[in-house]
């Protein structure tokens, strides 16, 4: 496969978005998990502007994912407001990383997410980046690679981070793109936070034996699930 560059300008792609395009699923899926094994939580990107954090903290909400970046042109305007106000109301809070492989090399957007908020540091209320791994909102599907070469963009990204923070990224996808675009395994490393609009997880990407987040809707907004107890969510925070 080729390795051309889209010349698309780079808007905003929230998380999801391409899945849900291409994917579809039930956008009112209500998920079949133990609530007290599970933590509620959300994520959001510029298309939300101010986030009322305190109405989605009285919903339950206890964590929350906040875009920073996208490929190494785009930073998200609200970024302040929507990673500081979780923080502030009491979530557990992270940011992520939404990749255009076929921009720049993996290592590249590791260091602009982390020098454009991505980061981590040990206070307990942060999580480790995330990187968004989807469909290409530009172009082709797998961004012009093939899988062997997207497996080492992803460990380029993967390993930057790691040496930047001390902490490897969670890696967020669907079971159904990475099996496409990817052939590499992860499990032992990066945490999974899968994406699948049903009432249940279904089939995990490749070599993955266990999810921990879910991103189960996006009605009225992305909503997801944390596997575990708050104190393994509050672990995943401390590294």
């Amino acid at each position: 496969m080729s390795s051309q560059t889209s010349t698309e300008p780079v808007t905003d792609t929230p998380m999801g978005s391409q899945i849900r395009k291409h994917e579809g699923g039930d956008e009112h899926a209500v998920p079949e998990v133990d609530p007290l094994a599970t933590v509620p939580g959300m994520d959001v990107s510029s298309h939300q502007g101010n986030v009322d954090w305190q109405s989605w903290w009285n919903q339950g909400m206890k964590f929350a994912y906040v875009k920073a970046t996208e490929g190494t042109g785009y930073t998200n305007p609200y970024f302040a407001q929507q990673y500081n106000g979780s923080y502030d109301v009491g979530m557990i809070r992270g940011a992520y990383h939404f990749a255009l492989p076929d921009r720049s090399s993996g290592a590249a957007q590791a260091n602009y997410f982390v020098d454009n908020g991505g980061g981590w540091s040990k206070d307990g209320k942060t999580l480790p980046g995330a990187l968004d791994m989807e469909y290409n909102p530009y172009g082709d599907t797998c961004y012009g690679k093939s899988k062997s070469q997207m497996t080492a963009w992803i460990k380029d990204f993967s390993d930057t981070y790691h040496s930047r923070t001390g902490r490897w990224p969670v890696i967020y996808t669907s079971t159904s793109w990475w099996n496409q675009c990817v052939d590499g395994d992860f499990s032992s490393t990066n945490p999974l936070w899968v994406a699948r609009y049903a009432d249940s997880v279904g089939q995990l990407p490749h070599n993955w034996s266990v999810w921990t987040i879910w991103q189960y809707t996006s009605s009225p907004l992305d909503k997801n699930t944390f596997n575990g107890a708050y104190d393994r969510l509050q672990a995943l925070a401390n590294g």
